[in-house]
C-alpha cells in the first residue's frame, strides 16, 4: 500500500518534528522512548522511499534514451537495463509496503490459549477437545512448545475448559484472531437419529505478560489452596497443592492444579493472571482507540462468531475475512495456514491504511 506524494511530504514533516522533539532536553523518558521508536520507523520508510525515487529517476532517463537513440543495439541494451530497473523498483516497493505497518511488539510474544465449551453440552465439550488438538498440531508444525496449564475434563473425554501455553516466536501474531466463538455443525456421537446439531466453543488468546506490563499489589490478591481433583495420583489428590488466585480489583480468577507442588501451581497461576489482566487492558485500550478512530483494527479479543466448522460438508468458513475452505478434515488436523494467512494479510492492510490516514 503505497503512500501518495502528498503523504510523503507529511511523513517527512513528522520526521523533522520528531527530530526537533528529541533535541529538547526536558522531554521525559517515556515520551523520548516513544519518539525514538516512531522516528526509527519513519527513518526506514523514508530511506526506502528515497531509494524508489532514485530508481524512478534512472527509469525516466533510460526511457528518454530509448526514445532518442538511433542505434538498435544500444536501444536493446537500454531496454534490458530498463527491465532490470523495473524489477528492482518492484522489489523495493514490496519491501516498503511491508514496512509501512508499524511493528507490534505484542505479536512476537508467546500466548496462553484458553478453550471453553459453550452451547451444546457434551458435544460442545468434545468440540473443545477437537480445537485443542487442532491448535496443538498447528503449534507443533511451527516448532512451538505446547504445555497444558489447566484442564477440566468431562466423562466422555471432552473439555469443559482447557488452558495451554504456546511458547515460540511470533505466536500471538499468528493466533490472536482465533479469539471468539467457534461454531461446529455435525452429527454428535450421542445422536441416534443422525441429525446435525450446532454447538459452540469459545477461544481466548492472551499474549504472555512480562513483569513490566502488569504491576500487581500483593494486597489485591486473594489466594486459596485446595486439593486437586481428577487424574494425578495419590499425592496430588491428598494434599492442598491446587491454587486459586483472585485479583480483587478486576475480579479476574485463575486456578492451577496440574503440578504436584503448590509453589509451582502458584507460579503458573500468577503468570496466567498477569496475562489475563494485560489482555483486559489491551482490549480496553483498543475499545477507547476504536471509539475515537471508528475502526476495529487489531483487537483479536472479540466475542463474536469467528468461524464455522461444517463436518457433513467438510467445509470451514472464517467470518472475519469471508474465507471458505473445503478441507475441514485437514484444518482440524492443524493445517490452519489457509485461514490464518488471509487474517494476517487483512490486519496488515488495515493497519497500513490506519497508519497512512494520519498523513491525509
Amino acid at each position: 500500500m503505497c503512500a501518495k506524494i502528498a503523504q510523503w511530504d507529511l511523513i517527512q514533516k513528522r520526521y523533522d518534528d520528531l527530530n526537533n522533539q528529541l533535541m529538547d532536553s526536558s522531554l521525559d523518558r517515556s515520551k523520548r522512548q516513544s519518539a525514538q521508536k516512531e522516528l526509527a520507523h519513519l527513518t526506514h520508510l523514508l530511506k526506502k522511499y528515497t531509494q524508489i525515487q532514485a530508481i524512478q529517476t534512472q527509469i525516466d532517463e533510460m526511457q528518454q534514451q530509448i526514445g532518442t537513440s538511433q542505434d538498435a543495439d544500444m536501444v536493446a541494451l537500454f531496454k534490458e537495463e530498463l527491465e532490470s530497473l523495473a524489477l528492482e523498483k518492484e522489489q523495493v516497493q514490496h519491501a516498503l509496503d511491508e514496512m509501512i505497518v508499524p511493528p507490534n511488539e505484542m505479536d512476537e510474544r508467546s500466548v496462553y490459549l484458553e478453550i471453553r465449551a459453550g452451547a451444546g453440552g457434551q458435544e460442545s465439550a468434545l468440540f473443545a477437545s477437537d480445537l485443542l488438538k487442532m491448535y496443538t498440531n498447528y503449534a507443533l508444525k511451527n516448532n512451538w512448545r505446547v504445555s497444558v496449564e489447566s484442564q477440566s475434563l468431562t466423562d466422555l473425554g471432552g473439555f469443559r475448559e482447557v488452558v495451554i501455553s504456546i511458547q515460540g516466536d511470533d505466536v500471538f501474531g499468528h493466533l490472536k484472531y482465533e479469539s471468539g466463538v467457534h461454531r461446529v455443525q455435525r452429527v454428535p456421537a450421542t445422536e441416534t437419529q443422525g441429525r446435525v446439531h450446532t454447538s459452540t466453543a469459545t477461544v481466548a488468546v492472551l499474549p504472555e505478560a512480562k513483569e513490566i506490563d502488569v504491576t500487581i499489589d500483593p494486597s489485591d490478591l486473594r489466594i486459596d489452596v485446595y486439593r486437586a481433583s481428577g487424574a494425578g495420583g495419590q499425592h496430588v489428590n491428598t494434599t492442598d497443592s491446587a491454587v486459586r488466585i483472585t485479583h480483587i480489583p478486576t475480579n479476574v480468577v485463575v486456578a492451577c492444579q496440574d503440578e504436584r507442588s503448590q509453589h509451582k501451581n502458584k507460579a503458573k497461576a500468577m503468570k496466567l493472571l498477569q496475562s489475563r489482566i494485560l489482555a483486559a487492558q489491551l482490549e480496553k485500550d483498543h475499545a477507547e482507540m476504536s471509539k475515537l478512530r471508528k475502526d476495529q483494527v487489531g483487537t483479536g479479543m472479540r466475542a463474536e462468531k469467528v468461524r464455522t466448522y461444517n463436518f457433513p460438508q467438510n467445509r470451514v468458513t472464517d467470518h472475519q475475512v469471508d474465507v471458505t475452505l473445503k478441507n475441514l478434515d485437514m484444518v482440524i488436523e492443524g493445517n490452519l495456514e489457509g485461514l490464518i494467512e488471509p487474517l494476517r494479510i487483512k490486519e496488515r492492510d488495515d493497519r497500513a491504511a490506519q497508519f497512512l490516514s494520519q498523513f491525509n
